[in-house]
């Protein structure tokens, strides 16, 4: 029975949540493998909005059984809220399983995060000041926090206490803030520790064993391809590889075990942050597409950056992830358009190029070259199947599949768990 992989094949904000959701009555599992309380999924079931920043989406499936993998990194106050929210609206909630190696955001993480972007004035990478990537940073350095020292304080505190030895010096003498003290942030991180024992687990071995025993594991992803640290539009970029390769350094799951890979794609582009964005639209149509797509961050409520689809962008995320199927979201926000243009490759300092830039300077110089698809006016959101779409509504998804060359194997047709147009199975 398959693995199945969920990556974002934009900037993130592509709806990875309603289509975790979709497939989560086919599953058995599912697993968040990257990233931390700075990205966020939205899930619409009957008509109430669920937004979950670290509990995977599947949560909202009582047939599936959710997995925080160690590739996530853990706000406990976080995901205690989290919790706390979703039993007090009746969802039953007697999971997340975690794995004993996911790492903790502490709150001198958070303290960092601030400082230093705020310190960094023009150059600042646009973080969400959750503590994300000075945690990330303390994992490479290997002193990082982990779920599993939770169950020994001791040696928690001891773990603390050597990590702040250099970040008070840092935060004192660079940032003139105040030290911070390892009793207080111990004591801090302690009071959830009795909550979250029943929870952690071998999460490896747990996964491992549902694939032999031919159960369905669908990998859920964080952020998108283009916010990877590697692969993405470095340096702004988040601080894990929320790419399909991610699912089996964040799972411990290897790589033969993953049968699909399922990039989800937005009809259209947006961001949040800073960094390149060459379709980015400054202007009428982009607040158009803003206030027709209700795009504010799920996480911050920032507005998202907006812009028409690119296909270079999508192509490379596709080829670089193995996809096998594109999940496309939101087609139904485009519905009015009279004419949709589409890039289809740039101009780059009077060269053309078809495929997504290898440089920054490039990719910064990049002036996209559209392709313009008929519109519709048709009401999109009551289609069930693709025979149900206009016309040129249908000759829009083929000529995306075409400019990506991955094939197109579900449509969101509205923000509702049922408004899906399934072209080809996905499980």
């Amino acid at each position: 029975m398959p693995g199945i992989v969920v990556i974002g094949s934009q900037w993130g904000d592509e709806g990875k949540g309603k289509a975790v959701d979709a497939l989560g009555e086919q599953v058995d599992y599912v697993v968040r493998y990257s990233g931390g309380n700075n990205a966020g999924h939205t899930v619409v079931v009957g008509g109430e909005k669920f937004i979950m920043h670290l509990l995977p989406a599947g949560i909202l499936n009582r047939n599936a059984t959710t997995v925080i993998g160690n590739g996530v990194v853990i706000d406990l106050e976080v995901l205690a809220h989290e919790i706390d929210g979703l039993t007090s609206r009746g969802v039953d909630v007697q999971h997340p399983l975690i794995s004993a190696n996911a790492h903790i955001i502490a709150p001198y993480h958070q303290t960092l995060d601030k400082v230093t972007e705020r310190f960094a004035g023009k150059k600042r990478i646009g973080t969400t000041g959750r503590g994300i990537g000075p945690t990330y940073s303390d994992k490479v350095n290997r002193v990082g926090l982990r779920m599993a020292d939770l169950l020994d304080a001791e040696l928690l505190h001891d773990k603390v206490t050597a990590s702040l030895e250099q970040k008070n010096q840092v935060l004192v003498k660079i940032f003139n803030r105040r030290e911070i003290n390892a009793d207080l942030v111990t004591e801090q991180l302690l009071k959830h520790a009795d909550r979250v024992r029943p929870y952690i687990v071998d999460a490896a071995r747990l996964l491992n064993d549902a694939l032999d025993d031919e159960k369905v594991v669908l990998f859920e992803g964080a952020q998108a391809h283009h916010l990877d640290v590697d692969h993405g539009t470095y340096p702004f970029v988040t601080s894990s590889n929320p790419t399909a390769g991610g699912a089996c350094t964040g799972t411990g799951v290897g790589p033969t075990r993953i049968d699909r890979v399922i990039g989800i794609a937005k009809a259209y582009t947006t961001r949040v942050g800073e960094g390149p964005f060459p379709t980015e639209l400054l202007d009428a149509d982009g607040d158009k597409l803003r206030a027709d797509g209700g795009e504010f961050g799920a996480t911050t409520g920032r507005p998202r950056r907006c812009g028409w689809f690119d296909a270079p962008v999508v192509e490379v995320a596709s080829k670089v992830n193995g996809c096998t199927d594109i999940f496309l979201t939101k087609l139904d926000v485009l519905t009015g358009w009279k004419q949709i243009p589409v890039c289809v490759g740039y101009d780059i300092n009077g060269t053309h190029s078809d495929i997504y830039p290898m440089t920054q300077p490039e990719l910064q110089a990049a002036k996209p070259v559209y392709e313009l698809l008929p519109g519709w006016d048709e009401d999109i959101s009551g289609a069930r199947s693709f025979a149900d779409l206009p016309a040129t509504c249908q000759a829009y998804v083929k000529r995306l599949e075409e400019l990506i060359g991955c094939r197109i194997s579900g449509i969101g047709v509205g923000p509702g768990r049922e408004q899906v147009v399934m072209i080809n199975d996905l499980v």
